[in-house]
């Protein structure tokens, strides 16, 4: 009996995936099993990875927002700041507040001084 060749669906299929992995070194873009699972791997990590990133993001913020306050005051931090904004209902979130201590930190003080009064 001879030999059947696939057909091209399949080699559609295995083209399409290596075109994901191109870029991946060694037998990560050159066999199909292992493509496949660098593959999915990839995915996994990228779908995981996307709240991680924003986690870390959320976490910097907090952390330059208290070291500034921290500066101006001594005995204020992020967590009773925070409080007071939600007290007084200023919609501001962490990542503005994290932007004016960087860049204008006279503006955060303005804030949180009128939030001690």
């Amino acid at each position: 009996m001879t030999r059947i060749r696939r057909g091209y669906i399949a080699r559609r299929r295995r083209t399409k995936i290596r075109l994901f992995t191109s870029s991946f070194r060694g037998a990560h873009s050159r066999l199909t099993r292992t493509i496949i699972q660098q593959r999915i791997k990839a995915l996994f990590s990228a779908y995981r990875d996307r709240d991680r990133h924003k986690r870390n993001f959320r976490c910097l913020w907090v952390t330059r927002i208290n070291a500034a306050i921290r500066e101006n005051a001594v005995s204020y931090s992020y967590s009773t700041l925070i409080n007071n904004l939600y007290k007084r209902q200023l919609l501001l979130n962490r990542k503005i507040l994290a932007q004016l201590a960087i860049l204008n930190r006279n503006c955060l003080y303005l804030i949180s001084n009128d939030m001690i009064k």
